[in-house]
């Protein structure tokens, strides 16, 4: 007797074969997690069986075979025509009577008496496979009630077996077509059309970076973000808080969430689009706590599976549970086992025309082409760069023909981003604009190499390319550490040869994320009515204590980096902005007086004692505990700039003692500048104080010879390599190593100049930090070095 239905309940991993991987995986995932709490919608899968039994019933095989014999396989000009047909032929076929009543018993003993709708999603028997996704390939529908609607969509499932893009992704993948057969699973429907829904990956699905869970959600049914509909909230999940059982949120983003898919009522569609409310928009679509839940589920399947994951959810609004409707195995950095970088630098700089979010790490340039449908694909050609609103699976053929595309919508787990990476090319997704501000035909740049942020550029610009294989890259003794300010580089720098940061610079978040003078939220309610304050206002719009602001974002962008790194050190620069720097910070004027020389007035630990700026530095600590305290970065150290005296560094430590950052306490050590002669002078007294030095060369530089570095008149004269400041450089390594404290130096000499990194490892200095794109050459220049002193 065929068996045509199989529920959930019995369906294991190990019944592919049967019922497709998305379908295994969810029986596997109620049989095997349901006991660990996480909760997955149950229902039943139609069989493989099944579906051969249909095509053998209606007399399809044989002729499905031929047609399919028809296809041009390499250029495939008749896909078309080919496809039409198989649909057709598909679509003349009728269920017999014991494969509907079979249907019909497994979705009347899910619904136990009471009216249900259902989900009716695709599962191929070749689906879901680690090497290849069929992400997309064939057709799903939502919100499916009544008998006689469940039977045509399982029978719309099986046409779109050969739906042209299926057709073609099985040829592109070598599968035999009439070997893949469909399965059918029928779920229990999760009210997320009143609640909210998204995608999960159980790494970083940009850069593969395996210590974080990258959660995406929006209000409504998940196809919108799926589908790159809409930019949904970003949230980031730290892999080991969670097994301490603390704190996994380290970062969280709020996206525009423009619409919103809802069960339609009367339409001939089950769904519809609707606008979100401006309370949505301004709302994240998650409570802290579901992400913790998502993010801790997540990681227990993905140590399930053994592999890394791509996830579906949704909650309830109407019981506020969470649920877990999909996974499958993520088919991108899953696959990848080399450890080649590709480094590109842009030979010049432009205005970028619109930006977005990054996908991937390259550049490419080409002629805009403008899609609005599939209608539009006879006029992509090979090496166009697709522009749309968003990228449909239909089109995953003229999308090969592309060597990048942008989107106005979509995030990072949307259909664009997910056939780019699959693809091997990169993508600008979430514009807002890119279809109106491009013009079809125009050439233009689209690069992914600064960072969180895709540019696209005007005219093609030059740029320079280099393969590395940093897997040959041999350990050195000394140490190797980044010099870093982007918070969103860290993870893709995370895979470079080196020991951690040994300079984070929070000026680059303060300036480029917060924006705001910090004395300016401390004294927000005195400020007085102005263009700024209503600029804070707007910016800190969904925080009433606006301190809050400034610490919740500070804490985020590093704790991305402290993650990044973990368990490697992370120092952390407290700020060291100038006054006139300061001053150009929203708010920031009134708090700042004028200096005649900034270099040297009123900047670093003289600051943060001055009731001028106290509580500013007190959110600052604030920031500082949260990542250590909160968030468990113990790997983070802390780093006082520009300290001129013993007594300086006194009173700065006793100021964050008041603010909750207690020396020794949880392991918590702070670091001293070694940039003013004062610090190598008395290198031992500061020892006493501090835990470790980081030698700030350009600083030390230019104090010890008196120049103005900013000077161009004197420029020729500023020399690291100059006798006195290698004397200063000297010394100070000595004394440290005397203290029995550790000693870096930040800077660009030693990758610059191979004797200079020389003349520093034969000091015995412990690490050497360097901007990323001077890493390797720094580390080539240690290696000779070390080589040399053992010759």
């Amino acid at each position: 007797m065929p068996q045509y239905t199989i529920p959930f309940q019995k369906i294991r991993n190990t019944d592919i074969a049967s019922v497709g991987g998305k379908n295994a995986s969810l029986g596997e995932m109620l049989h095997e997690l349901s006991p660990m709490g996480i909760k997955i919608p149950d229902g039943f899968a139609t069989t493989a069986e099944s579906f051969r039994d249909f095509l053998e019933e209606n007399q399809l095989t044989t002729k499905l075979g031929s047609k399919l014999k028809e296809l041009d396989t390499d250029k495939l000009s008749n896909l078309a025509e080919v496809g039409g047909a198989c649909r057709s032929l598909m679509a003349s076929g009728k269920f017999s009577a014991k494969m509907k009543e079979d249907f019909l018993s497994a979705f009347r003993y899910l619904a136990g008496g009471e009216p249900i709708s259902v989900a009716v999603r695709s599962s191929a028997t070749a689906e879901d496979l680690p090497t290849a996704s069929f992400a997309g390939q064939h057709d799903s529908f939502l919100n499916i009630e009544g008998e006689d609607n469940l039977l045509e969509a399982i029978h719309r499932c099986y046409i779109s077996l050969f739906n042209d893009r299926a057709i073609k992704y099985r040829v592109d993948n070598g599968f035999d077509h009439m070997h893949v057969h469909l399965s059918v699973g029928v779920q229990r429907m999760v009210r997320s059309d009143i609640g909210s829904a998204g995608v999960i990956f159980s790494i970083d699905p940009e850069t593969g970076f395996e210590n974080v869970i990258y959660i995406t959600s929006a209000w409504g049914l998940g196809e919108n973000v799926v589908q790159g509909a809409v930019n949904p909230d970003e949230f980031y999940a730290f892999k080991p808080s969670i097994e301490k059982g603390i704190q996994s949120l380290i970062f969280k983003k709020m996206g525009e969430k423009e619409n919103k898919m809802i069960y339609a009522k009367g339409g001939e569609k089950p769904v519809a689009n609707v606008r979100t409310s401006q309370a949505e928009r301004n709302s994240f679509s998650l409570e802290s706590e579901e992400v913790e839940t998502l993010a801790s589920w997540s990681y227990k399947i993905e140590k399930h599976y053994k592999l890394p994951m791509d996830i579906e959810w949704a909650k309830d609004g109407l019981t506020g549970e969470l649920f877990i409707v999909q996974a499958r195995p993520e088919t991108v950095h899953g696959q990848k086992t080399g450890i080649t970088v590709k480094e590109y630098t842009l030979l010049s700089k432009a205005n970028p025309i619109t930006k977005g979010k990054a996908v991937g790490t390259s550049i490419a340039s080409g002629r805009a082409c403008i899609v609005k449908s599939i209608s539009d694909s006879a006029k992509v050609k090979d090496g166009d760069i697709i522009v749309a609103d968003i990228t449909n699976p239909d089109w995953n053929s003229m999308l090969r023909r592309a060597v990048s595309i942008v989107t106005n919508k979509g995030g990072r787990t949307s259909h664009a981003s997910i056939v780019a990476r699959e693809l091997g090319i990169h993508a600008v997704v979430g514009t807002g604009d890119a279809t109106e501000k491009l013009q079809d035909g125009q050439i233009i740049t689209v690069s992914c190499i600064e960072g969180d942020e895709g540019m696209i550029y005007d005219g093609k610009l030059e740029w320079t390319e280099k393969e590395i294989n940093i897997g040959a890259i041999a350990p050195t003794k000394t140490k190797p550490m980044f010099i870093l300010a982007d918070p969103f580089r860290a993870f893709r720098l995370s895979f470079y040869p080196n020991e951690g940061v040994g300079l984070l610079r929070m000026e680059f978040i303060i300036t480029n994320t917060i924006r705001i003078h910090p004395m300016a939220l401390v004294k927000y309610d005195s400020l007085p009515d102005s263009n700024d304050k209503r600029a804070i206002a707007a910016i800190t719009q969904h925080y009433p204590d606006k301190k809050k602001y400034f610490v919740e974002k500070l804490s985020e962008h590093l704790a991305m980096v402290s993650a990044a790194f973990y368990p490697k050190d992370v120092i952390i620069r407290m700020s060291d902005f100038k006054t006139n720097e300061y001053a150009q910070l929203i708010g920031g004027k009134p708090f700042e007086p004028e200096e005649e020389n900034p270099m040297l007035g009123f900047r670093g630990a003289s600051r943060y004692y001055n009731e001028r700026y106290k509580e500013g530095f007190g959110l600052e600590c604030e920031a500082m505990r949260v990542v250590r305290d909160e968030l468990g970065f113990t790997n983070v150290k802390l780093m006082i700039p520009f300290c001129r005296t013993v007594e300086e560094g006194k009173k700065v430590l006793e100021t964050m003692k008041e603010f909750g950052l207690e020396r020794g306490k949880n392991g918590l050590e702070v670091y001293v500048m070694a940039e003013i002669p004062s610090n190598v002078i008395l290198a031992r007294e500061f020892a006493e104080i501090f835990d470790g030095f980081s030698i700030g060369s350009n600083d030390l530089t230019q104090l010890t010879l008196g120049i103005d570095r900013d000077s161009a008149i004197v420029a020729d004269l500023f020399d690291e390599n100059n006798g006195a400041v290698k004397y200063m450089l000297a010394s100070v390594i000595q004394e440290a190593r005397k203290a029995g404290k550790k000693i870096g130096l930040c800077g660009q000499a030693p990758s610059d100049y191979p004797a200079f990194a020389q003349f520093l490892v034969e000091q015995g200095i412990d690490s050497i930090s360097f901007n990323p794109d001077a890493l390797l050459k720094g580390i080539e220049n240690i290696s000779l070095a070390e080589r040399d002193m053992k010759t």
